[in-house]
This record gives C-alpha cells, structure tokens and sequence, in this order.
C-alpha cells in the first residue's frame, strides 16, 4: 500500500467518524519557542492546553513534522529520519478513551477493502498505565483482546505532558508483531524493534503541576474538559504494509536512494563492513534529500543560524555523502527530482513550486562544493601537520579558522577527523566561537552605552525611575536632566560625581539622561532621532539615542552653548524634518515587504531592515537576482500602495492574538506578552513594530528602488529612497540619461538601441580575439604533441602554457590528445597560470586507460604542489590551485604518478 494511500484511507476514516480535515500546518513552527513544527499535535496545543477554544470538537490531520536532535543517528538505524509525517486524530472536549480506541481498532485492523489498512488482529499489542484500568478494560471489551496481549507501563513510557505545568495524563500504544525473525517473544516490554510501536493514543485528563521531569509531577486534579491526541508514524505504517525494512525503503524514500546507488555506481544492502558504510551513506542521501525538499518548500533557505542553519546542513550532509560514495559532481539536480515526483502526490505544491525549491537546492550545494575544495585542502594540510607531530588531533584554533574563515561547518570538520582518525579540540572551538560571540554583543553594547559603565546607569534607574517615553506622541517635551553621564574611566567619573561634578561645558560630548523624552531610540532597524535640547542660556545637539538599560533612554549629545547639569530643567525638541523622513523610511520598509510578498510570493520574509531619514534597505529570503521585470512591479506595487494613501495604524495585542490575525514577526526577536501591530491597509501589510510611521501611505512621497544584491545563500536586499531623497534619486537618474544623450548624440528614447549597438561591435570584436586565440592554440597543440617523452612505455606530453582559462586548457588537452597515436598509452598533463590562479587538467587516450592509467589519478598527484586538489574521470580529470610557483613541481609529481603507474 502506497504511503499517499495510507494518508487518504486515516484521514477519510475520521471524516467520515465526525472529524474535520485540517490540512498539515507549515514546517515552521508558529511557536517561537521551536524552529519546526516537532509533533502532529503543535498546531492543536492551543486548543489542547485550553488557552483557545477549538473552532470544531473532532479533529484530523496529516502533519509535517521535522527533527533533528538524532541527525548523527539517521542511517544508522531504521527509526531515526529527520522528514516525517504524523497521523492524528483529536478530540476537544468530546470522546475519550472509549471513542479513541474504537476508532484506532476499526483502521488498523479493517479490511483493505473497507477502507481499512488491514493488519492481522491477532499480531496487535497494546500497552496502556501501570492503573489505567478504563484503558485496559477497554481494549478487551471494544477489540476483545487477551490480557496477556495488554501490558501495562510505568511513567517513563505510558505518561504524556508538556514538561510544563498544564494538561497531562496516561497514554495507550499499539504494537504490531513483526515475527520471531525479529526478535524474542514477550510483547514490547522485552523486544520493541520486534513488537513496533505504529500508534500512541494520549488520555488528557489531568492538571499537573511542579512538573520536574517526566517522572516527577503533581496531579492537581480533573481536566474540566477532557481531550484526545494521537500520532501514527505514517512512515512506519507504510514500511511495515509495503513489507520493507525500514522506514529508507518505503515509496517515497527509495527512489531517491536507488538512484544516489546509480550515480555512485554501489549496491544497497550488500553488506560487509564497506557495503554497511555505503548503505548508512546512501540512506543519509534519501532521509536528508527529501527533508530539503521539503523545507524549502514550506520558505526555509540555508543560512547561518536558526533553521537556516539546520537546512544548510542537512543539504550539505547530503552532498558530502554522496562525495563519499565517490561522486564529485553536483548530485542534487539528479536526485531532488526524483524526491519531488516521489512526494508530490500527497503535497502537489511541490511541483508547482519545484523551479523556486530546485534552484534554493542547487545554489546551495555550489557553493558548499566551492567551500569543501578549499576546505578539504586546508583541513588534509592540518591533518598531516597532527599527525607528524604525534598528536593526532586539530586544536580549536584549527577548526575555528576552517569555519570562520573559509567556510567549513564544524560538523563536516567533526565527521572528516573521525574518518581520518584525527579528535578535535572541541572545548577549544567553542571558546573562540564565544569570544566571537562575546565581542558582537560588547561591540553592540557599546553602541547602547559608549565608554560607560552599565552600573552607572542602573543607579538612575533605580533612583530616578524609567524613562517617560513619548515618541509616539509628540516632538517636543518638558523634561529634567536626571544625570549626565561622563566617558570618563569609572574611577574617576565616579569620584567627580561625588564631588558634584556632573556638569558638560561647550564643545563636550556626553550621554544625558531625561525624566521624559520625545526622541525615539535607535531600534528595529531604525535610526535615532536627531534634534536639540535647550535650555535657560545653553543648547546642545543630539547625536545618537539609545537604551543602554531596559527602561532607560540615553541621549549622546554635544554642547552648543553654556552647561549641561544634572537637575536642568529643559525644552527636549525633535527635529521635524528627520522625523517625518524617518517615518517615510520606516513606512516605506512595510510597503516594499508588502510587495515582495505579493510579487514573489509569501516565502519573501524580511530576515532584516534599515532604515534612516529617506533611506531603506530590506534583506529577505530569496534565491537568484531579481529580474527586471520583478523589480519594476515590486516597485510598482509599493508606488500603486502609496498613491492609494493607505490608512496607518497601531495596535496592541497579545503574541496570539497578533500571530492569529497574521501579523508578521521576524524570528529571532524577542516579544513581549503585548506587541505593537502595525498595519498598513488593512491585512495587505501587519507586522509587529515598534517604529514611528507617517499617518497615511501617501506621506511616503516618491519611492524608487535604487539597488538589488545578494548578502549571502538565500538572502537579498534591495534598497530604496523615499520622499524628497526618492525625488532626488529620480532627477539624478534623469540628468544622468540626458548627458549620455548628448555625449553620444542620440535622442535619448533611442539610447538603448544605440548602446546595444556599440556593445554587438565590442562583442565582434572578443569574438575575432577568440579566433585568433585558438589559431594559436591550435599551433601550441602540434608543438607539445610533438615533443612528447616516453615514460615507461607511455607517451608522456607535459607543459605550462601561460594566461590559458581552465575551458580553454582543457580544449588544449583534448587536441594534444587527439594528435597522439592511438596504438600507444598517451597522456597529456597541462598547467595554466591566469591572474594569480593555477589550472590543471589531465587527458588520456584510450590505451593508456587499458593499461589501468587514470586521469583522475595523475591529477590527484599534480595538484598539491600547487595547492590544490580536482577531480574527474578515468579519460579526462580538472582541477587547480592557488600557488603558480608550484607548477614545475606539479608537472614533475603527475610524470612521476604515471611513471609508477605504467610500472606496476
């Protein structure tokens, strides 16, 4: 029975038993607490735990789940996978364990033909709570059970709660006996790889509370309404009734390890320790190729942290193992296909959506083989350095300059020195990683408070309280300088505060702290406010704001005229102008998302933002450049948004109340219990935001699209100007093409046909340069294969040709080649120096293949005196390196290589 079969018969036997259809909710979990949707039951814990009422009393659904806390595990053995989908059935408030397992009975073991999925009655087990007696009771009564085919279970395995204080209770399992060949008789409680678990029915009935572990717990009392959560293992299920071994081999896993098998040219399952190796590679392959699918698909990209980070692995995982299985070429746009069409029957949006999900795939597997040709390199130099050195094993420093150098994802580093038998200093790694880490956030925090000890404005804040914030209300307050904090070094700044010296003259830059204040401090993406403070006979600029503290704003500000003390009674004045290009900048931002979302689609998330007065920048999740026509209707989108004159508003509300309308949150960020929405037109644009906006669209002015870049895997930015700065930016584009008019005297609506006309005499022109490159490339051709040597019987042609491209050596090689006899072993082994970088590649006829030569090889042996590595097949094999000084050397090792070679 296909595994989309087995989903269509679980869902339609609850449908047609009272319960609504509810369609997989995304991978990405809702619940900022989790990266991914972990369990079936997570888009129901709202409902389940009683915080929302459920929209409906029955539930069903098909989950998307992904985990990889066991990622090490995955091939290893037939129950870790990262992708799986969970079956479930729910009820709020309506049946309990009577209508649970009557339903759970009459679909494990209906027949086939009555929609059921037919298992032998007499090969289930059950357990249930150690005094779960209802539970057992009954299982004998509704599916006549035995007893002894009911066993009861402790708290460790027949207990669900949260971890957290709430709903909790006893759970019932059923087990399918697989046979004797298995494993030994006994039921679960002595063999569960025998006795497989397909189906654990939770019983929520009780409130638990100082919850301490899974075993360690209070019983409160009665749930007032008790509820049902089950979860089938629908890959389980599917390897037990397509009479497989394990999860690797259902329908929708095989095919894409078959055909990783093809590609690598090894059998699955022949066992042996190599064949045993092969297959934990090729299942690694399948599990990890199918989660990238659909990871991407549901708007994950590879990244750097959060579930980036997780994707990125998984894909690069993949990679490497096939590198492993001995497959140097791009592997995933010959094996995501083949997951796609093996899933896209229970979620058909893979194939509309394969060109986006095919090329986040693609790109990232490039530039991981960019990463592994250098990294590889450099970690095999540190490898060989260890060992010499008698201490097998890479010091944190090592594998700290692999990863933030060139790349190298410590977990690769941590798989390959295991393979080489090389430790690595872990503890080491993880130090330099928080140092990292540790001056990011002094560097951050040194932006919030200067040269300033924090404690000292922890004492204002407890003396003098937190600061009255009023940006959102007005420009302009009446407040008091509650301290004037020096950059001095705090011995000192403490002692001149004890003498009464907290006072800036003219010229000073200080930080000033206000009982109140309308400047809005730098956040979310958004500049600080600029402006003055003035008061009886001084003035001084604002610099910069911030919040050194929670609760406290600080003002970094330079005195203009007279002396700023402590206890001033002052005017606190925002500039009008910065704030209003602030509020378009901020406002633009909101739109521009809008129309990405509504010109790419919904998986443009903004993943960061700028913005200062009449300038913004947005990075998002997207693969490839934009094109020219997307740019021009995002912008068109945005500029149609600000001439509608949107309505502008902000409103507070709950975290779910916030996610339940849909308002966008970015994650990572921290929220509050209450967040600040704000909304743009209605639902077209609702973000959480704490920043200040104009009142209507239409204050955005003018908004032009100024630039389009990549800022990593996955991510691009545009940026923008808004208001006068978007006028300005349009006027400068305008004079620019008025100037190329006049320089190339053409009217300037025919500029483009004139330009692309100087362009097509530019491309004859390389074109006839190109011919005559490869007339002399022909004639170099003649000439080394003229001079070969014989080596061992072999004829050997070796040479350094000088400015050659790696496409071009390569044309090279295969004429050299081509003028050797064809009777007699030839090899041709070529080196080219072009901008600082070194090509090699190496060509064999077909005699000397037949007397057990490769190219691959010959350049194995070349690249390292140049350092670097390639790779390629038994005829023709390319690589390159970074070292031209190496080249003789390089040259000498590969003669050297078929020397060897032809002598065995």
């Amino acid at each position: 029975m296909q595994t989309a079969e087995i989903r269509r018969r679980f869902l339609e036997h609850f449908a047609a038993r009272g319960h609504t259809v509810v369609p997989s909710a995304s991978l990405v979990s809702p619940d900022p607490s989790l990266l991914f949707t972990v369990a079936g039951m997570v888009p129901f814990i709202p409902y389940l735990t009683g915080r929302e009422p459920a929209p409906y009393p029955r539930a069903t659904s098909v989950q998307k789940c992904v985990r990889t806390l066991d990622i090490e595990e995955v091939g290893k053995t037939t129950r870790h996978g990262t992708f799986f989908q969970m079956n479930g059935n729910f009820s709020f408030g309506d049946y309990f364990k009577d209508g649970a397992i009557r339903y759970a009975w009459e679909l494990v073991t209906g027949s086939v033909d009555d929609g059921g999925l037919g298992f032998d009655p007499e090969r289930i087990w059950v357990t249930v709570y150690l005094d779960d007696d209802e539970a057992a009771e009954a299982w004998k009564r509704i599916a006549g059970l035995p007893d002894e085919r009911i066993q009861r279970r402790g708290l460790k395995d027949n207990y669900w709660h949260t971890g957290q204080p709430g709903p909790g209770g006893p759970c019932s399992e059923i087990y399918y006996d697989r046979g004797r060949e298995h494993g030994p008789d006994g039921g679960p409680v002595v063999d569960e790889d025998r006795f497989l678990e397909i189906w654990n029915l939770v019983f929520m009935q009780y409130e638990l509370a100082d919850v301490r572990s899974k075993e360690d717990f209070r019983i409160v009392g009665d749930l007032p309404k008790k509820n049902i959560d089950t979860g089938m293992g629908l890959e389980r299920v599917a390897y037990l009734l397509q009479g497989v071994d394990n999860l690797y081999e259902i329908d929708e896993v095989a095919p894409v390890l078959r055909r990783a098998a093809e590609l690598a040219g090894v059998a699955y399952g022949r066992g042996g320790r190599e064949g045993h190796e092969d297959d934990v590679r090729l299942r690694v392959v399948a599990d990890h190729v199918r989660s990238g699918l659909m990871l991407i698909g549901d708007g994950v990209t590879p990244g750097n942290e959060g579930r980036g980070y997780i994707l990125r692995r998984l894909l690069r995982r993949a990679v490497r193992s096939m590198r492993l299985l001995g497959v140097d070429e791009a592997t995933l746009p010959e094996l995501l296909p083949v997951s796609k069409d093996a899933m896209k029957a229970s979620y058909p949006e893979l194939e509309t959506d394969f060109a986006r999900i095919a090329s986040v795939a693609y790109a990232e597997e490039e530039a991981f083989r960019r990463t592994l040709a250098t990294g590889t390199t450099l970690f095999d130099t540190a490898v060989a350095e260890a060992k010499r050195a008698g201490a097998p094993t890479l010091s944190g420093e090592q594998a700290f300059t692999l990863h933030d150098t060139y790349g190298f994802p410590i977990d690769v580093t941590l798989e390959m020195a295991a393979e080489q038998g090389v430790t690595v200093d872990q503890e080491g790694f993880r130090a330099l990683m928080q140092q990292q880490r540790d001056r990011a956030r002094a560097d951050a925090r040194a932006k919030r408070t200067g040269a300033v000890d924090v404690e000292a404005y922890r004492r204002l804040l407890a003396e003098h309280g937190p600061t009255d914030w009023r940006a959102y209300d007005t420009l302009r307050t009446d407040s008091r300088v509650v301290g004037v904090v020096s950059d001095l070094a705090d011995d000192l700044a403490d002692d001149l505060a004890d003498e009464g010296a907290a006072v800036a003259g003219p010229g000073e830059i200080t930080r000033v702290v206000l009982d109140r204040t309308p400047f809005y401090a730098e956040s979310g993406g958004q500049v600080a406010d600029a402006g003055v403070l003035v008061w009886d006979g001084g003035r001084a600029e604002v610099l910069d704001v911030q919040r050194p503290i929670r609760g406290l704003v600080a003002h970094q500000v330079r005195v203009l005229d007279g002396e700023l003390r402590e206890g001033a009674e002052l005017v606190a004045e925002v500039d009008r102008e910065w704030r209003l290009s602030a509020c378009q900048a901020h406002s633009g931002t909101h739109v521009v998302h809008a129309a990405l979302r509504q010109v790419l689609g919904p998986q443009a998330l903004q993943s960061g933002s700028y913005n200062r007065p009449g300038y913004l920048r947005l990075d998002f999740a997207w693969q490839g450049a934009l094109t020219p026509q997307q740019r021009h209707d995002i912008e068109d989108v945005a500029n149609a948004a600000v001439r509608a004159d949107h309505r502008v508003s902000a409103t507070y509300m709950t975290l779910p109340e916030a996610q339940a309308i849909g308002a966008l949150a970015l994650f990572g960020e921290t929220y509050g219990e209450q967040v600040r929405v704000v909304e743009i037109g209605g639902p077209w644009s609702r973000e959480l935001c704490g920043g200040t906006h104009v009142q209507g669209s239409a204050q955005i002015g003018t908004l032009a699209l100024t630039g389009e870049s990549s800022v990593g895997s996955g991510s691009r930015r545009v940026e923008a100007v808004v208001g006068l700065e978007g006028f300005r930016y349009l006027a400068r584009e305008r004079d620019l093409v008025r100037q190329l008019g006049e320089m190339l005297k053409t009217p300037t609506d025919d500029l483009p046909e004139r330009v692309s006309g100087m362009l097509a005499r530019l491309r004859d022109v390389d074109k006839e340069l190109a011919e005559l490159r490869a007339q002399q490339t022909l004639a170099a051709a003649g000439e080394l294969a003229a001079g070969a040597r014989d080596v061992g019987g072999v004829a050997v042609v070796t040479g350094s040709p000088g400015g050659l491209s790696g496409g071009d050596l390569r044309s090279l090689a295969l004429d050299v080649r081509g003028r050797l006899p064809a009777d007699r072993p030839g090899v041709v082994l070529l080196a080219s120096e072009s901008g600082g970088k070194v090509a090699l590649v190496t060509a064999l006829n077909p005699a000397a293949q037949q007397r057990g030569l490769s190219a691959s090889d010959v350049l194995r042996a070349a690249a390292p005196p140049v350092g670097g590595r390639g790779g390629g097949k038994a005829d023709v094999a390319q690589g390159g390196g970074t070292d031209p000084a190496g080249i003789p050397a390089a040259l000498q090792a590969g003669e050297q290589a078929v020397a060897t070679a032809a002598g065995r």
